[in-house]
């Protein structure tokens, strides 16, 4: 027999009356604050503007070439999707049931307890302004790359941080606005990302007088880490497409934003992969068939091998041109990051699980957006980002850093969902007889990348080529563990916590806050 990836017919919305969604978040134990004002495409869009396959598979090509070259980047982004789309399923499922801004540690606390809940909080957010920052900084790189075409300018740590730091400043700014503005961007964003892939997989294709075979693009093997064993390389190769396959859980931070959230919701996570599985491999066998130079695109003067690519398949003004349409690609998907970002922070701490919580959930009577929530976001990115300054291997951290961190919360409510058995209650969107063997596949892949992805890329090992995700992991857990003993009298979910104290209740009731 075979399965189908849509949902069984109970799942879908024409078989499912809308249920009352401001109802069912009360019922979740949460008074409704934020603005209901997105609907389903624009959940799906933040979810396929998060993983955007021009920001991911852009800023990590570099590091692919070196680690296991085209055949661990074409084979490993095919079996990775494959993978990725198994804990989607999962995932969704789940979010179906709990359709709030907390999503990941909301879900963890209600089917495991409060601890689970904890800790896969802490994981997810460390996951998220990881990838705020894998994001802004990769389009701080490729903003570098397009000064150095177009004017010659010359990209250092120092000045690469500098434009990192204003990306994070605009990305602050414009989700100051509320949601609806950011919904309106995701929009755009779709058809930007569908665009630009085919621009530029077209122009690949049409231009160039020479291609590389397709047995180079599928069968060549690179390994410039200094490692010996094959398999481990290729192994960690597969960070570009994790990296690239990570941040879907945006559609269920935004739930509380959403229309028909128990659908739409699941629907976006599950289709915002497999629309991002499709346009990524085409882009990524585009960008390797034309490959001039291999060398040269490793050691690229810009300091970014896609842009290489597109220097010597198309000149000057083709290259400039599309670095543009790639960097525009990316500062749209860091400004859907920031708004899942600011929606986690705001949600835990309207859990009280966050020091600070009590600034952190306060959200604005005019855009009904959790403002300070945005600023932490945007100042905890950049802070991730700084040991970029001194390490040229830090930014290939800072992307494991996203995935050792946001990968694990996602398996996590999908194994106590698993555990839970027959008291899970599903939502309207749900698996039927495919939960348990997807949810099985989902869990054991999320904990090899785990372990994958804390281990070194590059030999020898000394602080230059030192994996700093699994220091950023330690402290993050250190971290949550001694806050715990601090907060966790007045954590819960839900309980009067997820409400604030009653002078906060009834300036939310009065619009104030």
């Amino acid at each position: 027999m075979t399965m189908s990836l849509s949902p069984p017919k109970s799942s879908r919305p024409d078989a499912v009356a809308p249920q009352d969604e401001e109802q069912r978040l009360r019922e979740l134990g949460y008074q409704p604050v934020l603005a209901r004002r997105m609907g389903g495409f624009g959940n799906f869009a933040i979810s396929f503007s998060v993983i955007s396959v021009l920001s991911g598979c852009m800023t990590m090509y570099g590091f692919g070439l070196g680690t296991g070259g085209p055949a661990v980047m074409m084979w490993g982004w095919i079996g990775v999707g494959l993978f990725v789309l198994t804990v989607g399923l999962a995932l969704a499922e789940v979010t179906s049931a709990y359709p709030t801004s907390g999503a990941l540690y909301y879900m963890a606390d209600r089917l495991g307890g409060r601890k689970w809940g904890w800790y896969t909080g802490w994981l997810n957010l460390l996951g998220l302004l990881g990838a705020i920052a894998g994001i802004d900084y990769g389009a701080a790189l490729f903003t570098g790359a397009f000064l150095n075409l177009r004017f010659g300018f010359e990209p250092t740590p120092g000045s690469t941080m500098l434009i990192f730091m204003c990306i994070l400043l605009l990305h602050a700014v414009l989700n100051l606005f509320g949601v609806r503005l950011v919904s309106v961007l995701n929009s755009i964003s779709v058809w930007w990302h569908i665009a630009g892939v085919t621009v530029i997989v077209g122009a690949l294709v049409i231009v160039p007088d020479h291609h590389q075979s397709a047995g180079f693009v599928f069968t060549e093997f690179v390994n410039d880490t200094g490692i010996d064993s094959p398999v481990y390389v290729a192994a960690i190769g597969l960070l570009l497409a994790q990296y690239t396959f990570s941040g879907y859980d945006a559609s269920a931070h935004l739930s509380e934003e959403t229309s028909n959230a128990s659908v739409t919701a699941p629907r976006g996570i599950v289709r915002a992969i497999w629309v991002s599985w499709i346009a990524g491999f085409a882009l990524l066998a585009g960008l390797t068939f034309a490959i001039q130079d291999y060398a040269g695109t490793v050691g690229s003067e810009t300091g970014v091998p896609p842009a290489q690519i597109l220097l010597d398949a198309l000149g000057d003004g083709g290259a400039t041109a599309l670095l543009l349409v790639v960097i525009g690609a990316q500062l749209f998907c860091g400004n859907a990051e920031v708004a899942a970002a600011s929606r986690m922070v705001f949600a835990f701490s309207r859990d009280n699980a966050l020091p600070g919580s009590k600034l952190w959930r306060r959200v604005s009577s005019r855009t009904q957006t959790p403002v300070p929530a945005v600023w932490l976001s945007v100042g905890m990115a950049c802070l991730i980002a700084v040991p970029s300054l001194y390490s040229a291997t830090a930014y290939s951290a800072v992307t494991a850093i996203n995935v050792i961190g946001i990968t694990p919360a996602y398996a996590i409510p999908i194994f106590l969902k698993l555990r839970a058995g027959d008291r899970f209650e599903p939502g309207p969107w749900n698996l039927g007889r495919w939960s348990k063997p997807i949810g099985w596949i989902a869990v054991s892949w999320v904990a090899v990348v785990t372990v994958l992805f804390m281990l070194p890329q590059k030999a020898p090992v000394n602080w230059d080529t030192m994996n700093y995700a699994v220091f950023a992991m330690a402290a993050v857990l250190l971290l949550a563990t001694a806050w715990w003993y601090v907060a966790r009298d007045s954590y819960g979910t839900p309980s009067e916590a997820a409400y604030g104290t009653k002078r906060e209740r009834e300036e939310i009731a009065e619009g104030i806050i």
